[in-house]
């Protein structure tokens, strides 16, 4: 990335600032833009034009007027940022890597697959100084010649895309990540490479399809997210990914979980014994953790403990390595996290409460959606002890957070809450929560 990075003419320092990254968690992109002129020199009708804003606007949110409140404008913004040197210094989209009339061609097929969509001025302006960013793509026979550091390149970006679903839910992302599997996807029907750098395609392809699953199953469409998962596997199977191919079925496993948890429990553990030998540091510690979550739903207190205990020892066998970046986020606080979720669902709220209250209670609000649905469980396990006021109020706090999210799951999961508390409306914290539910 570097020689991407030097091509935009913007120092190095300004696309890693700490300031512009917290500002873009908070959506604060009046911040952003004001940043973004100051250290980069761009101005407010070149950031208006590509955001879709006016630049008065522009000009009125960097100094504080106004906000940005409405998820499909955070979601537009934050696509647009993804330009190459703009703001945050995240990747080039998918077609800057190639020749022009490869890429109006990758682009037509990403558009009527249901893709990623672009104003076309913009698409033919980044089409223009594509070969700026060119990594060594070339025609051979009608056919894009795909060089072996190619996968690597993609591989990159899909770990940096995955940055927006800290801060988006997947009725936002989910456009992006299916346009990026789907270009992938086509690449390897039309493309000319070596046996190698095949199975890094595919490789790529499984990881995507299982971002643009997550995201279909963020937003509740969990018929595409099945599909997703389903051509994940396969992906990973034929590249040799082990790893990969044990969270396609932990996905598929989370997917099963309401409706049938007996198969969820087959599935997760299939996942675990894919990976195999694999199954170590982070990405072995998600898949065992997803393990616990299954049984926990059905009602298995002490194959849920063994799996937790196993989740752990997978973290600490990985020591200092790093895992892929899919599984990065798993830490000991998710872990903890994850054995909280599954002692609330155990109704062990002794043990349930004392461990989400911690965690929870040092937990940035930016991370809206996972906070909203964490709290939920802390608002169950409080009902489980009995503290009903307590978890009024955590539910009242959840329902803040969740205020403009686009994921379907904060709300499915604190109607079970909700439902519960229905039968103590005569109290003072429970009378206002509901006030603010009906308001």
């Amino acid at each position: 990335m570097k020689a991407d990075r030097a091509a935009t003419g913007i120092p190095a320092h300004v696309l890693d600032r700490t300031d512009v990254r917290e500002a873009l968690a908070r959506h604060d992109f009046g911040r952003v833009f004001a940043l973004v002129k100051k250290w980069a020199g761009i101005s407010y009708s070149k950031i208006g034009e590509a955001c879709g804003i006016k630049p008065e606007r522009v000009g009125a949110l960097a100094r504080g007027v106004g906000s940005v409140t409405s998820y499909e404008k955070i979601a537009q913004i934050s696509d647009a940022l993804l330009i190459p040197g703009w703001m945050i210094g995240l990747a080039p989209r998918f077609w800057e890597f190639f020749p022009q009339h490869e890429s109006l061609h990758l682009l037509a097929d990403a558009q009527r697959d249901g893709g990623i969509s672009v104003h076309r001025r913009d698409f033919l302006k980044a089409a223009t100084v594509s070969t700026g960013f060119a990594v060594g793509l070339r025609l051979e026979n009608g056919k894009c010649r795909v060089g072996s550091h190619f996968p690597a390149v993609l591989r990159e970006r899909t770990a940096r895309l995955r940055r927006l679903d800290n801060v988006l839910g997947g009725g936002d992302t989910f456009r992006i990540y299916a346009g990026e599997y789907a270009a992938t996807k086509d690449l390897i029907k039309d493309g000319v490479y070596s046996d190698a750098t095949g199975r890094e395609l595919l490789s790529v392809l499984a990881e995507q399809a299982q971002q643009a699953g997550w995201a279909a199953f963020d937003a509740g469409d969990h018929a595409e997210a099945v599909r997703l998962y389903e051509t994940s596997r396969a992906a990973a199977e034929q590249a040799g990914e082990p790893l990969l191919a044990g969270n396609a079925f932990a996905f598929l496993a989370y997917l099963r979980i309401q409706a049938d948890p007996a198969v969820a429990v087959q599935l997760a553990t299939a996942s675990c014994e894919v990976a195999g030998v694999a199954a170590v540091g982070s990405a072995g510690a998600l898949l065992h953790e997803r393990r616990a979550w299954a049984h926990a739903i059905a009602g298995n207190a002490n194959e849920t403990a063994r799996a937790l205990d196993d989740a752990r020892r997978a973290l600490v066998a990985g020591g200092q390595e790093p895992g892929p970046d899919w599984s990065a986020w798993v830490d000991e606080n998710e872990l903890q996290i994850m054995a909280g979720r599954c002692w609330t669902e155990l109704r062990r709220p002794l043990r349930a409460v004392p461990i989400l209250k911690t965690v929870l209670a040092d937990f940035d609000d930016a991370y809206a959606r996972d906070k909203a649905l964490y709290l939920s469980w802390l608002a169950d396990s409080y009902l489980n002890a009995g503290e009903v006021e307590e978890s009024a109020a955590t539910v009242s706090r959840a329902l803040d957070l969740t205020a403009g999210v686009a994921s379907v799951r904060p709300r499915q999961q604190l109607s079970r809450a909700l439902r519960r508390l229905s039968e103590y409306r005569n109290v003072p914290g429970v009378t206002e929560m509901f006030e603010k539910v009906n308001a």
